[in-house]
C-alpha cells in the first residue's frame, strides 16, 4: 500500500543542476528521493535535487535593503530560515527602477544588488537550502516617491488608480495614496519583457536557483491579468488570451533566458487586493494554467513549480474578519487548478501546520509556503516537527527599517528552552 505523502515527505519539481553543489558540501538537497511520506520529509526538488520538507518559506516583504541593497541583515535572516535540505523564496524583489512600490525593498538590475544577494544565497546553499529569487514590478501599486527621480508616474496596463480603499506605505512610515499611473503603450511592452530576462539573468549571476515570477496580488501582471483593473482595447486587453499575453511574453523570456526548470510562476486568481477583481477568477486560472502547460510541452521541459495564493490570504493592512470566500469555495477552485496543471503546485495564505498537512495529504498541493509564521520562527520546520508551541509575530515590525527588532531577534527554540532553565 503506497503512503500518503505529508509535509515531511520527499517531492519532485522539475529538473535541476547543482552549481553550487562543491560550495555547501554533502546536503539532502542533493539526495534523489521517490514520494513518500510526510511534509516535513523529503521531496525530489526538479527531478534531481531532493528538498528535505515541503515546507517553504514564502517570498514576504520586509523593507530592510538600502538603496535596493540587501545587507548583512539579509544574511542573517535567510540563514535563520534555512536548513539542510530547505527551499527558501527571496522577498520580492524589484526588476527595474520603475518598479518599486514600498520602501527599502532590494533590487536585482545593479552589480551592487547582485553582488550582495550573492553573499545571501553562498550563505543559504552553505546550509544546505535551495533559495529561488522573486522577480517583482509592482505596476500601478506605488507612488511618484518611489519612481526614478522621485516623480515619474507609476506604469500599468490601465490609467486608473488604486482605489482610495487600500494606502501604500511611505518612507517615513506613514500610509498615504497610491498615484495615478501612466497606461504602457504598446511599444513599451517589449521593453518591460526584457527588464525581467535581465533580472533573471542576473539573479542567476548572483548565484540562486532560480526565479519565481510575481504574476499575483494586485502588482503589475496582476493589472494586467484581472478584467477589474485591465481595461485595454489592443492585444493585451480584453480576451482572457489577450490579459494573459504579457504573462506569457515574460515567462517565454525568462524560460529562454535560464531555462523552464529554474522558473516558477505565482497567481492569486481570487485574490482582490490592490483592487485585482476579476469576474471569474476560476476561469483566468485555468486559461493561465492551460497556457504554461502549453509552454512546457512546447519547450519538453517543466517549470519549477506553480505558486497560487489561496483566497483567504491576508494582505497587508487587513485583518482575518477579511478573509475571501468560503472554506468549500477555496478547496473547490485550487483542487480544481492543482488537477489541471502539469507541473508541481504550491500553496500559500493564511496555512497553519493542520491545514498544510490536509493539503498535502489530499493531494492539494505538492507544497506549501509560509511568510507570517516563518517570519516569527526561524526554525519552524523544527517547530513543525516536534509539535513545539509557535511565536507569535509581531504586524507592526513587519515592514520597519530596523534590521534587529522583528527581523533577526526572534528566539530559536533552544533560546527559549535555555531561558526557561
Amino acid at each position: 500500500m503506497t503512503q500518503r505523502p505529508s509535509l515531511f515527505s520527499p517531492c519532485q519539481i522539475g529538473r535541476f543542476h547543482l552549481s553550487h553543489r562543491e560550495r555547501a558540501g554533502p546536503s539532502s538537497v542533493y539526495r534523489y528521493c521517490p514520494r513518500s511520506v510526510g511534509i516535513l520529509t523529503s521531496f525530489p526538488f526538479l527531478f534531481v535535487v531532493c528538498l528535505g520538507r515541503r515546507v517553504v518559506l514564502a517570498p514576504v516583504t520586509r523593507c530592510r535593503a538600502i538603496d535596493g541593497i540587501p545587507l548583512p541583515a539579509h544574511v542573517e535572516y535567510y540563514t535563520q530560515r534555512a536548513t539542510d535540505g530547505g527551499f527558501l523564496i527571496s522577498e520580492g524583489t524589484v526588476i527595474s527602477p520603475t518598479g518599486a512600490g514600498f520602501p527599502r525593498c532590494p533590487g536585482i538590475y545593479t552589480r551592487e544588488q547582485i553582488d550582495a544577494w550573492k553573499k545571501v544565497v553562498d550563505a543559504v546553499h552553505a546550509k544546505g537550502s535551495i533559495i529561488f529569487c522573486q522577480l517583482w514590478h509592482v505596476g500601478r501599486a506605488s507612488n511618484q516617491i518611489y519612481q526614478p527621480g522621485g516623480t515619474a508616474v507609476p506604469i500599468s496596463s490601465t490609467d486608473k488608480p488604486v482605489s482610495g480603499r487600500w494606502k501604500i506605505l511611505m518612507p517615513d512610515g506613514k500610509y498615504g495614496s497610491f498615484a495615478r499611473p501612466r497606461r504602457l503603450a504598446i511599444s513599451e511592452i517589449p521593453v518591460i519583457v526584457q527588464h525581467y530576462r535581465q533580472a533573471a539573468l542576473n539573479a542567476i549571476e548572483a548565484g540562486f536557483d532560480g526565479v519565481e515570477i510575481h504574476g499575483a496580488h494586485g502588482y503589475l501582471i496582476d493589472q494586467f491579468l484581472k478584467d477589474g483593473i485591465n481595461d485595454r482595447t489592443d492585444a493585451y486587453g480584453g480576451s482572457l488570451q489577450n490579459r494573459c499575453r504579457f504573462l506569457m511574453e515574460v515567462t517565454r523570456a525568462v524560460t529562454s533566458a535560464v531555462g523552464p526548470e529554474r522558473v516558477a510562476v505565482r497567481l492569486s486568481p481570487a485574490i482582490d487586493h490592490l483592487d485585482a477583481y476579476d469576474s471569474d477568477p476560476r476561469r483566468l486560472g485555468l486559461t493561465v494554467i492551460e497556457q504554461l502547460n502549453a509552454l512546457q510541452r512546447e519547450s519538453g521541459e517543466r517549470l519549477a513549480y506553480l505558486h497560487v495564493t489561496q483566497p483567504r490570504y491576508v494582505a497587508y493592512g487587513q485583518t482575518e474578519s477579511g478573509l475571501q470566500g468560503s472554506a468549500e469555495e477555496e478547496s473547490q477552485m485550487m483542487r480544481a487548478l492543482r488537477e489541471a496543471y502539469n507541473g508541481s503546485f504550491m500553496c500559500s495564505g493564511g496555512f497553519t501546520q493542520e491545514l498544510a498537512v490536509a493539503a498535502v495529504e489530499q493531494g492539494d498541493a505538492d507544497l506549501v509556503s509560509f511568510g507570517r509564521l516563518f517570519i516569527s520562527n526561524p526554525d519552524l520546520v523544527e517547530r513543525f516537527k516536534l509539535g513545539a508551541r509557535l511565536n507569535r509575530y509581531v504586524r507592526a515590525t513587519f515592514y520597519t527599517a530596523d534590521p534587529v527588532v522583528g527581523y533577526t531577534d526572534y528566539p530559536f527554540l533552544g533560546q527559549q528552552q535555555r531561558a526557561r532553565l
